[in-house]
């Protein structure tokens, strides 16, 4: 099974993957940005792909909300991560040689009150978790340590200082699975989903978004996020990005056959379990 994620062996993607599908012989396309996972995912037959989309202290990645719609991909699936982060460097390394900081910017934000304690090293912002004690142990950069995930640690010959140095706890990132279009059966069975994510666009009229709102709950829908961004070129326009949670099936679609007549464009980005 090929799957493409952000990051390299190691990484958070990494780990996610390989928990949601444990019994699998996966094979990882590592990508350096989230836009290259579409890519992968184009000129790989049947390759699936497993992307970010929110934390529960950054907040939402906007931009991979885009990604999603723009790429005409399914979401099959999620899996919720609890984010635990060390800080590693190298062997010979230890705090009174260390002098830099390296990380994801996402990594080195939730651990701001940590980072805070040691004022001597120079924060750098790097490209992924992972990726950055890879390229601490590569390159041999002494006086270098980076924040990721503890097991990167043996995978990179790196010794860990620190263990659970985030500053919150409940740190948790929720990830998408993704399929192509003509895959997607492949891993969505409707009667076993009880959570969608749609899209939708909506005229510029007083109560348009609140009757979309009552419609759901009509039907008992329970609406578990929404998101808006704007579209660019309509002015004060916004595509709402909504995940509804349900327990029948066909009365989650009533809701959206009831709803889409209100709606300026409606699109259903994927139905799956909910983790």
């Amino acid at each position: 099974m090929q799957i493409a994620i952000q990051g390299i062996v190691g990484s958070f993607h990494d780990i996610a993957a390989h928990q949601y599908f444990p019994n699998e012989d996966v094979e990882l396309i590592c990508c350096d940005t989230f836009e290259e996972i579409f890519t992968a995912m184009r000129d790989n037959d049947g390759c699936l792909g497993l992307m970010a989309i929110e934390n529960t202290i950054a907040g939402s990645l906007l931009q991979n909300y885009e990604l999603l719609r723009s790429s005409g991909t399914t979401v099959v699936g999620e899996h919720k991560l609890h984010i635990e982060h060390s800080i590693m460097c190298l062997p010979d390394d230890d705090w009174d040689t260390l002098t830099e900081v390296n990380s994801h910017p996402v990594a080195l934000m939730q651990c701001r009150n940590y980072l805070k304690k040691h004022p001597s090293l120079k924060i750098v912002e790097a490209e992924d978790t992972a990726g950055s004690a890879e390229m601490i142990s590569r390159k041999q950069m002494r006086g270098h340590a980076a924040i990721c995930h503890a097991g990167a640690a043996p995978l990179y010959g790196m010794k860990v200082l620190e263990n659970s140095i985030e500053d919150n706890k409940h740190n948790f990132t929720r990830f998408l699975v993704l399929a192509d279009s003509w895959t997607a059966d492949k891993y969505r069975r409707p009667a076993e989903t009880n959570k969608a994510s749609i899209v939708f666009s909506l005229p510029h009229e007083e109560g348009s978004l609140s009757k979309i709102l009552t419609i759901l709950s009509f039907y008992k829908i329970n609406l578990t996020k929404i998101q808006s961004l704007p579209i660019i070129g309509r002015e004060w326009e916004y595509l709402f990005y909504v995940d509804v949670a349900y327990d029948d099936f066909i009365r989650y679609r009533q809701s959206i056959d009831a709803v889409r007549p209100l709606c300026k464009e409606l699109r259903i980005l994927g139905e799956y379990k909910e983790s």
